[in-house]
């Protein structure tokens, strides 16, 4: 069964069931620290009746990496090359902290396998993200060849908004521990500062 897509109600419902519980535990501990086991138990299943849906601990991890890198990839995906620069890029900002805020677990997770230099998986990761983050570092370098948007270096622009649209879901317990004032509504306030910041840092 291992490797193949689930063909019934059951099956399809225990692979949620699975894919849910290891985000979970790989969100909390790290993919080392996760047990199959503990997979299993979480998702109320046996470990050789989770083992039938995936051979491996491994499995879980890479197709959790698969939907992951897609969730990840949407928001750049669609900036466009034909709209208003910053406008884009501003709204891309904001897809950005719509993804940290909707899916915080699965933003932990692609950073803890970020940190952990993803064993064995590297190309299967990458090659997909270097072909589109390839594609929007021209976007933006025509942007700004036409004077569209300020002269910044393209590749740290990018690097800035992950850095600082995924610290709301990455670093959460940080943030509700040293200004807890500030972690009630941390996703508006972070996207008025974040947009009037980048605003002021693109427009000629």
């Amino acid at each position: 069964m291992a490797g193949t897509k689930p063909r019934t109600r059951i099956q399809r419902k225990n692979t949620e069931q699975i894919l849910g519980a290891a985000l979970d535990a790989f969100a909390q501990h790290g993919s080392s620290g996760a047990s199959i086991n503990l997979i299993a138990k979480a998702a109320g299943l046996t470990t050789p009746n989770l083992l039938y849906y995936f051979e491996s601990k491994d499995a879980i991890r890479r197709e959790l990496l698969a939907r992951t890198l897609q969730l990840w990839m949407a928001p750049l995906n669609m900036l466009s090359p034909n709209g208003e620069p910053v406008d884009e890029i501003c709204e891309y900002i904001r897809r950005k902290l719509d993804i940290s805020k909707n899916f915080p677990k699965e933003s932990k997770f692609f950073a803890n396998e970020i940190l952990s230099g993803l064993p064995q998986s590297k190309s299967e990761i990458f090659e997909p993200l270097k072909e589109l983050y390839n594609a929007k570092i021209a976007v933006l370098e025509e942007w700004i060849r036409a004077g569209r948007i300020a002269p910044v270096d393209p590749h740290h622009l990018l690097y800035s908004i992950w850095a600082t649209t995924q610290h709301y879901a990455d670093f959460d317990v940080q943030i509700e521990e040293i200004a807890p004032d500030k972690a009630k509504d941390r996703f508006a306030d972070a996207e008025a500062f974040l947009l009037e910041m980048y605003r002021k840092l693109l427009t000629t």
